[in-house]
């Protein structure tokens, strides 16, 4: 018997967010590419299905091994020192799964929870036992006593506190009382103090991001609960809540008087300065809401009071921006899309918005559009970006070891899937170029010109063989792992592991088949474990020049099926776990830490580094690598410099301004632009119509020449296309408490039928509005809005509800992580 199979169930889920648009629809030929160049830059990419495109926008070249020796040789007789420092500790007790919570950085504090759980017709036995360690993972020590063999939820009962906090909650079952019992720890998980709740929690325990000693929950009966003295006492501040999420220091939960979470479009947004003593509501009529960077998202209904649509009726609703915490809103000017269509929030940050926008029928694909600053203006940015279904996958990835750049896949017209990358937040977006090393697979027409297509999120909810999502790390330079196949499009057969060292310009292919991956010491060291289900492992492979050269190492001679791959979050640690279960009668968990300290057996010096500037591959240019108005030169180990870089190290970042140019510019709302040129051209439907919108409640003429500056670009000077925004001093409602507002006073029977005609008047401009928009603005399609996967700030429970259900319910299974990257990994057999 070997165990209960050998199912690998790891996934990573990180808490913070940092960390996710107008023309005419036309025909798909290619992924739209814009020129931002005047460099020919024809081989970033092979051109296979992409033979149409002839510009492209920039040409880089390999990073080669700096100059230097080569790095495949620089490790010679590594193997005793590793086997000194490969730690094994096998676990006593039988349990099913195994949750691990990184508490702290770099305190070295690992809590490993296991579970056995066995349904008895309608009972539950579960036994839960709890594991710390102070050292990485070396060793573990049995502190189940501290829990008083409490049995632990695996579905949300741990949650690690914010930043450096040393603070830990366990939720656990209370027998025999009417609410939970939780553990709580304020040193690192030392010690626990339990206190018994009053509710039983619906969803996992949220830290305040600022002050970790508040906590707030809903309970299973819908209430909203507060503590503000970490989980000693808790109050009830709301009945009858939906959705809670933290905006830093601001509370904000949807709530419906009418007792259902399920009845859209009557949810009422509220918020609290001030921890739950003061509540004030924000919004009406909401169907959901979001939060991303300073942005505060409202989807609500049309219709008034308790007036609906019928069902037979397409239902309207619209997007609402706030960036003062609902205080005022401005209506988001997107396109319409039918009640079958949805929106999703891919990314938002401080300065902008990706927002995907579905198409209607059941494509599978729609239109990423970017935003202003403000959230509220959007160009098109991405056609026929592949979206599955509301709550579906989307392969979106924002590459965090380089500013500005993102990838994603479309969907073509023959129905292949295809990678494309941005490299300026969604200015442009490109196919990958080919490896240099690997050839083109059977999917491509022509054998010598392909591209490389990486599999991401859609690949896994489809069963395909890829243990890992795409990896990048801040503070890991340019540097991306990911899984991909090289050809017209992404392929069916088992995939490959390829990394690139300059942001996604240019990819090596470094494993043959499915790996599992990690990123130590931030990018000087690349551990990998091959993916099988079937076959028990005995070694792992690392790189210390950035995945050009792999030594294999054998770390034991028992070899054990394989579930999980854990280092500590950050990427700064030299430690990497690996747990599993050897093949035996009763299967117990193991696990293997490899410390590479030794290995590594000098710090790095200044002459270990090289100058690196980023989008560039001549720094001696002057006109190379500016990206976002400005150029970025970095600091680099050298490939063939065996050395520790370190926990303190920090990336240095030398930024010079450039002068603005057509690069640094979107299409402005109104305008787009075709395949393979730079210029922005004016949509046909709305030549000839003046272009306003409602801001804070004041009506405003767009006056642009089709440009508008990409949030966050910083150059300076240069070419500065015209465009300016006109007060036309009209009042427009943009508020959604407003409408209920404007009118005041009491009725009385004189006044009764000159109502009734101003009444009549602003319904008849209403009708005469919605058509206007939908003919002119919209192209004739209603607005429905979902949000989905929007992450933002230290929540305990990490992953948010898609905004398309917007009810607090069943908790993720696989948790996570939060801002200090504290991470808990479930992994089962």
């Amino acid at each position: 018997m070997r165990g209960l199979g050998y199912f690998i169930a790891l996934l990573f889920f990180p808490m913070a967010f940092g960390v996710d648009f107008l023309v005419e629809p036309r025909s798909y030929h290619a992924p739209r590419v814009y020129v931002k160049s005047p460099v020919a830059a024809r081989n970033l990419i092979g051109t296979g299905s992409y033979a149409d495109i002839s510009r492209i926008h920039r040409h880089i070249q390999k990073r080669s091994a700096d100059g230097g020796s080569d790095s495949c040789n620089g490790l010679d007789g590594f193997e005793p020192r590793l086997t000194s420092n490969t730690h094994n500790w096998p676990f006593p007790d039988i349990s099913g799964s195994v949750s691990l919570a990184w508490v702290g950085d770099g305190t070295g504090v690992v809590l490993a929870l296991t579970t056995f759980q066995m349904p008895i017709v309608f009972l539950r036995f579960g036994q839960s036992k709890l594991y710390r360690s102070e050292n990485y993972g070396k060793s573990f020590e049995d502190v189940t006593e501290l829990i008083n063999n409490t049995f632990i939820s695996t579905d949300y009962g741990i949650a690690i506190g914010p930043e450096n906090s040393g603070k830990v909650i366990l939720t656990g079952d209370a027998s025999g009382g009417r609410g939970a019992r939780i553990f709580h720890s304020r040193d690192f998980g030392k010690s626990f103090i339990h206190t018994e709740l009053p509710f039983h929690p619906l969803m996992q325990i949220m830290y305040n991001p600022q002050n970790s000693d508040v906590l707030v929950a809903i309970s299973a009966t819908r209430d909203l609960w507060i503590s503000k003295d970490f989980g000693a006492t808790w109050a009830k501040i709301q009945e009858m809540v939906c959705v809670v999420k933290w905006g830093m220091d601001t509370l904000f939960f949807s709530t419906n008087l009418n007792g259902s979470c399920y009845d859209k479009g009557m949810l009422v947004l509220r918020k609290s300065v001030d921890f739950g003593v003061n509540i004030k509501t924000v919004a009406e009529r909401i169907y959901s809401f979001g939060i991303g960077g300073r942005f505060l998202f409202a989807s609500v209904m049309a219709g008034s009071g308790n007036i609906m649509p019928s069902a037979s009726e397409d239902v309207i609703r619209a997007i609402h921006v706030s960036v003062d915490k609902g205080e005022m809103w401005n209506m988001a000017q997107l396109p319409p899309v039918s009640h079958e269509q949805f929106y999703s929030i891919l990314a938002a940050n401080d300065e902008m918005v990706f927002m995907h926008v579905d198409e209607p029928g059941d494509t599978g694909f729609g239109t990423i559009y970017v935003s202003d600053d403000r959230g509220t203006v959007y160009s098109k940015s991405l056609e026929r970006h592949l979206y599955t279904t509301p709550g579906g996958e989307t392969d979106f990835t924002n590459v965090t070891s380089l500013r500005g750049v993102f990838t994603t896949s479309v969907l073509a017209e023959d129905g292949s899937v295809q990678t494309v990358i941005s490299f300026d937040q969604g200015g442009e977006w490109v196919p990958l170029k080919k490896p240099e090393n690997s050839k083109c697979d059977s999917t491509a027409k022509d054998p010598e010109m392909c591209s490389l297509h990486i599999h991401a999120s859609y690949s896994t909810s489809m069963k395909l063989n890829v243990p890992m999502l795409p990896l990048s790390e801040p503070n890991a330079v340019g540097l991306i792992l990911a899984h991909g196949s090289v050809g017209d499009a992404i392929s069916m057969l088992t995939p490959d592991v390829y990394v690139s060292d300059d942001g996604g310009y240019t990819w090596l292919q470094a494993l043959k088949g499915p790996h599992h991956y990690t990123i130590l010491d931030s990018g000087g060291l690349l551990v990998a474990v091959e993916h099988s289900e079937v076959k028990p492992i005995a070694e792992i492979k690392f790189s210390t020049d950035e995945g050009q050269c792999w030594h294999v190492y054998k770390f034991t001679q028992t070899p054990m099926f394989f579930t999980g791959l854990a280092s500590e979050p950050g990427a700064r640690s030299v430690n990497v776990s690996l747990w599993g279960y050897e093949d035996a009668l009763i299967s117990h968990w193991v696990t293997y830490t490899i410390d590479f300290k030794d290995l590594l057996t000098r710090n790095c010096k200044d002459s270990d580094y090289i100058e690196w500037l980023a989008h560039s591959d001549d720094i001696s240019d002057p006109d190379d690598g500016c990206m976002m108005g400005y150029k970025e030169h970095f600091l680099r180990v050298k490939k063939d410099s065996v050395c520790w870089i370190g926990r303190d190290y920090i990336v240095t970042k030398q930024p010079t301004p450039c002068r603005c140019t057509l690069d640094d510019f979107l299409c402005d709302f109104g305008y787009y632009r075709k395949e393979n040129s730079s210029q922005c051209i004016e949509q046909a439907d709305l030549k000839g119509h003046d272009l306003e919108i409602c801001i804070h409640g004041k009506k405003e003429q767009l006056q642009t020449s089709g440009y508008r500056k990409i949030p966050g670009d910083k150059c300076e000077g240069g070419e500065q296309p015209e465009r300016k925004v006109i007060d036309l001093s009209k009042r427009c409602v943009s508020n959604l408490l407003e409408p209920r507002l404007l009118i005041t006073d009491k009725s009385t029977s004189h006044t009764a039928p000159i109502i009734a005609i101003v009444i009549t008047i602003l319904l008849t401009g209403v009708v005469f509005g919605v058509l206007f928009v939908k003919k002119y603005v919209c192209g004739g399609r209603f607005l429905v809005h979902r949000y989905s996967v929007l992450q933002h700030n230290v929540e305990a429970n990490g992953i948010d509800e898609p905004l398309d259900t917007d009810v607090a319910g069943a908790p993720k299974n696989d948790f996570h992580d939060d801002s200090d990257e504290v991470l808990i990994r479930t992994v089962s057999h």
